[in-house]
């Protein structure tokens, strides 16, 4: 799954339980960086959109089809919360530009995980979360069912530069799918407020295996705030190294608050 954010533009260092939820949502996407702040007690926000990535070598070209990257989060406390996310994806590969019949479909491993606010941005000390995930085999579709169960960890800080622009980075580590080397991973995004409404992010992010070669992108996006509870989100973006062609996706977030 690529798990994605949207860079809030403004600090919360001081932010009660009720202003978070008087405030426009944070969310999660469309951006490779996670947000560096849960979405509070009593909160349940889902996170959704589809995506479409091409990498090609030589003649052949896998393409992949993601309808559904959907990401459940739920606050179990005011700086807890828990993570449900599954996509369902198709994939395809082209030689010399003819489709082959062996077309690949079904969900990929379930994400379950959990987000612990650390602290809070004070002055120079950057805002900060914890972040884990166990993608368990059993939850995968047959086409993506592999032998051995992933995990990642992540650090996310943000420091906001000023009223309209702020800076999100993660940096942690992850054991894919088969897989048995860790690799580094890091992501670095920065976000700007065009207007109450739009925003805008541009960003780079990747991993560095222990014992392969590292791969690095860049991704950029809009965002358009609905409504406090509902946004949506559009991006693209290539790979740096060799690897990806072409990333292109969009979606959107929708909160729902507790009773007060």
């Amino acid at each position: 799954m690529v798990l994605l954010i949207s860079i809030s533009a403004k600090g919360i260092a001081q932010e009660t339980q009720d202003e978070r939820l008087n405030n426009p949502l944070v969310t999660d996407r469309p951006d490779a960086t996670e947000a560096s702040s849960t979405v509070g007690k009593g909160v349940l926000q889902f996170e959704t959109g589809g995506l479409y990535e091409s990498f090609k070598e030589n003649n052949v070209q896998q393409e992949s089809y993601t309808y559904n990257t959907m990401l459940i989060r739920y606050g179990l406390l005011d700086n807890l919360e828990l993570r449900l996310g599954w996509d369902f994806v198709e994939g395809v590969t082209k030689v010399n530009g003819t489709k082959l019949n062996d077309v690949t479909s079904g969900l990929s491993p379930l994400l379950f995980g959990m987000k612990l606010d650390i602290a809070k941005e004070n002055g120079a000390m950057p805002e900060i979360a914890l972040i884990g995930h166990v993608f368990p085999i059993f939850s995968a579709g047959q086409d993506y069912r592999p032998e051995t169960t992933a995990v990642d960890f992540r650090f996310s800080l943000s420091h906001t530069l000023s009223e309209n622009s702020s800076l999100g980075y993660n940096i942690g580590a992850q054991w894919s799918d088969d897989s048995s080397e860790a690799a580094a991973i890091y992501t670095l995004a920065y976000g700007y407020s065009l207007s109450d409404k739009w925003g805008m992010y541009a960003e780079i992010y990747g991993d560095l295996p222990e014992d392969s070669s590292a791969n690095h992108f860049w991704d950029a996006g809009l965002t358009y705030l609905a409504s406090n509870d509902l946004q949506f989100d559009a991006y693209f973006g290539t790979s740096i190294t060799e690897g990806q062609d072409l990333l292109i996706g969009m979606g959107l977030s929708y909160r729902i608050k507790p009773k007060q």
